[in-house]
């Protein structure tokens, strides 16, 4: 085995509050009574985490629809068969809501036979029913609308699971169909997902149709806060060299209930055979004992005289089949030792419900952030003395002497990316304000030791919403309904957008001359523009600023934490000693010292002690090599900054300033005026 590396990660920390877990009296958990209290909008966006009860929440509102409100049927499309059961019968009216929920079993198109084709008629024949469920694949629910046309559907509810596979691009059938819908107005829609955020630079919805939805937000920090067991979530990513295989039990914890996701065939990680691969880990883990002739699970020896019971879902398709049915058995939910881990390759992702699972372990770079939450989403269960669950990405260490070093490095800033942007989504929500003179303490909100401090920004926490109230100095407030909405709920789309943007991870991580400003004014302004272009210019930079102060402050939390041990052991309160703590040693908390902070810089720091000196030096390389020159369109954002710099200081920014921000605005004026005269002079 290998020498032990440092396993750069962030452990955020939750409160066990149960609040989360309890149901009201038509047993409701916290989540379902949010979404139910809107019941009766039309269109309903529903963002929460995996496993928060979005299939039981979608119950209780259909019900109600279709009792109460008019609507004739209800249809319930899902991305797999699989999740087709999250949606089967429920006797609701034990736990005290007014009616049960049920699937005939001929209307669950996921359990029919056949292909989708062929079970259009089925949806065709149910539409003409007077049974009022049906559960259906996404794709089934495409097929229908080609085939019958969206005035088909007219006065049912449509009920879209993991509405993340659905965008805006005109590729996508699905969000094409939706916007049909949509525009005929005749149908309610209810869209479900756990990461509103795609993969892909492209929109769920275009702006038109999103603003028609109510949406229903409950976060991950409620969701884990409010558990009766979990404590704390740890996400980390360990540099390997060599063959994964060789040194998984660097990072796994035979002891821990695991998730073990092997890369594709295709990608770089591989070893080229994907069953060998799993052998590989099985004689890593222990002495083979066999296979049980029940489930079909490997029982491996440890060298401590333990059997692991071990899933092998990458395995040909009868024995993954029978696999794959001994997990779905109620004994994997009841018994914790039922299984101790689970090797997958496209499986045990989306959907897929294991309450045990401690540990997600995923080799290699996943192509989307949604897919990384979704992993996550698999360790994130609540369930009886498990404690603690953690997140583990292997990552492939960058080498000089491989041929194909610019994926190596790519796919290294994609994992960065997506723990930045997990980083995100795990805090509590951020409200800014100003700092006004007229300001005071807000009900229900804890301001730390010496409570609130008029001649200081001060930073609040809410306990029981799991919500920050953070003055700021300087701070632009949203004036537009969607600019509102978008400071409130959106924020980590746009952080998404921006993590995902390549050439601003590169330059924030590897370019020691970057101004952090170009990263947190200029490519964060031009980011918001692109994904907003309705908005006008306050409130894109309103947006602009909430968005990288809540990014930066999450991660200047992350930097004092790390260099202060009485902060890092506090519990579930520090990230939240850790934002105050940091707010306090500023002179000023304002917005321009806060657009002064690279938003890479603890990340880089973090890397550094993880990867190789090699490793580092060579992704330096490859991205200086391609670092890019002041473009027009930048040029003019810089200069409508140092419009603005004129305007508060009087004069115009000067390209001998010793401060670089000023340098780089007086560049971009400078590069304008070389433009303007080339054209005079042809």
């Amino acid at each position: 085995m290998n020498e032990k590396k440092a396993i750069p990660s962030v452990t955020v920390n939750y409160k066990s509050t149960k609040s989360s877990t309890k149901s009201n009296e038509l047993g409701m958990r916290q989540m379902q009574e949010r979404a139910y209290e809107k019941r009766g909008e039309q269109y309903l966006l529903i963002k929460s985490p995996p496993a928060s009860g979005k299939s039981r929440a979608l119950m209780f509102i259909a019900l109600d629809k279709l009792r109460n409100q008019g609507i004739k049927q209800a249809i319930i499309a899902v991305p797999e068969k699989s999740i087709g059961s999250s949606f089967a019968n429920e006797l609701l009216t034990e736990f005290g809501y007014y009616y049960d929920w049920n699937v005939e079993p001929k209307w669950n198109l996921c359990n029919a036979p056949g292909e989708d084709g062929s079970k259009v008629n089925s949806v065709k024949s149910f539409l003409k029913s007077e049974d009022q469920v049906l559960v259906c694949t996404h794709s089934t629910f495409r097929f229908a609308i080609e085939r019958f046309g969206v005035e088909f559907f007219d006065d049912r509810l449509i009920a879209i699971d993991e509405f993340h596979h659905v965008s805006a691009d005109e590729g996508n059938v699905l969000g094409s169909q939706l916007r049909q819908l949509v525009a005929r107005d005749k149908t309610h829609i209810v869209a479900m997902t756990g990461s509103y955020f795609r993969g892909d630079a492209n929109p769920v919805l275009i702006h038109e149709d999103e603003v028609k939805f109510d949406t229903v937000t409950y976060t991950y920090y409620e969701q884990l806060n409010g558990y009766e067991y979990l404590k704390t979530l740890n996400l980390g990513y360990y540099f390997y060299s060599g063959a994964y295989a060789d040194e998984i039990l660097n990072v796994l914890n035979p002891s821990e209930k695991t998730i073990i996701h092997i890369p594709n065939v295709n990608s770089r990680e591989s070893m080229g055979d994907k069953i060998k691969e799993v052998e590989h880990i099985i004689d890593e883990l222990g002495d083979w004992q066999g296979i049980d002739p029940i489930t079909g699970f490997h029982l491996v020896k440890t060298p401590e005289g333990k059997i692991l019971r071990i899933a092998d879902l990458v395995d040909n398709d009868a024995k993954r089949n029978k696999v794959s049915a001994a997990l779905k058995h109620p004994e994997a939910k009841k018994n914790r030792d039922y299984v101790d881990i689970i090797i997958a390759l496209g499986m045990a992702k989306e959907g897929f419900d294991w309450i045990w699972c401690e540990h997600a372990l995923t080799v290699g770079y996943r192509s989307s952030l949604t897919e990384i939450v979704q992993i996550i989403g698999r360790a994130t269960r609540d369930a009886p003395n498990k404690t603690h669950a953690r997140f583990t990405n292997l990552i492939a260490e960058p080498d000089a002497s491989e041929g194909a070093v610019a994926d190596a490095v790519n796919d290294t800033l994609k994992a960065i990316s997506a723990s930045l942007l997990m980083e995100q989504v795990l805090a509590p929500r951020f409200n800014f304000t100003p700092k006004k003179p007229q300001n005071g303490p807000i009900e229900g909100y804890d301001y730390g030791e010496g409570g609130y401090n008029p001649d200081k920004e001060n930073v609040g926490f809410n306990d029981q919403t799991g919500q920050f109230q953070i003055e700021v100095k300087g701070l632009s407030m949203p004036k537009s309904l969607d600019a509102q909405r978008i400071c409130q709920q959106d924020l980590n789309e746009v952080i998404a957008a921006f993590a995902q943007d390549k050439q601003t991870v590169e330059r924030g991580l590897f370019d020691k001359e970057v101004v952090p400003q170009e990263l947190t004014q200029i490519r964060m302004g031009k980011i918001i523009k692109d994904k907003y272009p309705e908005l006008d210019e306050e409130d894109l930079e309103a947006v602009r600023q909430h968005a990288i102060a809540a990014l930066n402050l999450t991660q200047k939390a992350k930097e004092t934490l790390n260099s202060d041990d009485d902060l890092s052991t506090r519990g579930n309160t520090a990230l939240i000693d850790g934002i105050r703590r940091f707010a306090m040693d500023v002179r000023e908390l304002d917005v321009d010292w806060i657009d002064s902070i690279n938003p890479f810089s603890e990340a880089y720091a973090i890397l550094s002690k993880a990867m190789t000196e090699q490793s580092l030096k060579t992704m330096a390389e490859v991205i200086s090599g391609k670092k890019p020159n002041i473009s027009l369109e930048e040029a003019r954002e810089l200069a409508k900054r140092a419009l603005k710099f004129k305007k508060e200081r009087g004069r115009l920014p000067e390209i001998k300033s010793i401060d670089p921000w000023e340098q780089r605005m007086a560049q971009g004026i400078a590069f304008l005026s070389r433009i303007k005269s080339e054209e005079r002079n042809g």
